[in-house]
């Protein structure tokens, strides 16, 4: 009520309709739904750069390099907004079970593809100096060619493998980081020929650890996509996948 008759009462806001836990139900699972698909575009924009990064170190190609590099502020963006709708869920709705395995899972991995493409950024810098510093193509290590090679391939798998939920092709990657790891020890003692057959010079020793570099960044990559494929089990079945696990996996005990 008011004391001046003149003056205009205050509209009467109409009560609210109480929502309904099926309501929502129905629109966080909307919501998980989208973010999911935000998380795979992301993801696939991160392999596009890393793709882009090896193609740019393999061809020495500059302009390519300097075009991955100006993509990783794009991934950074998209992993703060993907991380805040995470939250955000988390504080409106009372996760269980499944949808909060679902959300734990998105958070886990988009920090993981912010990284590849940080490595991505990483090798393209690489590649830019030694175009610019090496008088001639160097002689590539087969070992980091086959890093080149395996290691993008292991990141589209990862890919077909989080789309489908696939826990079977998620342990077949996780068994296949042996692979990764054992080509980077190999790098190191190619790196070293390589260093000698030049006459141990400064332009061979430099050389020599941009290439020791790239390939350490293909290596931390391939441990980035195993992270993400003990992530999909554990999305998929509750199971925790990491240590003892890992290596029955490798081992097949």
């Amino acid at each position: 009520m008011t004391d001046d008759p003149n003056e205009a009462p205050l509209p009467i806001e109409p009560t609210p309709v109480p929502r309904t836990r099926e309501d929502q139900r129905f629109t966080y699972e909307r919501r998980i739904i989208a973010l999911k698909r935000r998380l795979i575009r992301e993801a696939s924009i991160a392999i596009t750069m890393l793709d882009a990064s090896v193609e740019a170190l393999f061809k020495q190609d500059i302009d390519a390099a300097r075009a991955v590099r100006r993509e990783d502020d794009r991934i950074d963006a998209e992993e703060v907004a993907i991380e805040q709708e995470c939250y955000e869920i988390l504080a409106l709705h009372h996760l269980f079970a499944r949808d909060f395995r679902a959300i734990t899972f998105v958070l886990k991995v988009n920090s993981d593809i912010e990284r590849v493409g940080d490595h991505a950024s990483s090798i393209a810098k690489v590649a830019s100096k030694i175009a610019q510093n090496a008088p001639v193509t160097p002689q590539w290590p087969t070992s980091l060619l086959e890093l080149g090679q395996r290691v993008p391939m292991m990141c589209h798998q990862l890919l077909r493998a989080v789309l489908d939920e696939d826990v079977a092709g998620a342990q077949a990657l996780v068994a296949s980081d042996e692979i990764i790891d054992q080509l980077d020890r190999k790098l190191f003692e190619e790196i070293q020929d390589f260093i000698r057959a030049e006459g141990n010079t400064d332009a061979a020793l430099s050389t020599g650890m941009y290439m020791y570099r790239l390939g350490r960044e293909l290596e931390r990559v391939g441990d980035l996509m195993t992270n993400i494929a003990e992530d999909i089990v554990y999305l998929a079945t509750g199971t925790i996948v990491r240590h003892k696990e890992k290596r029955r996996l490798r081992t097949g005990a």
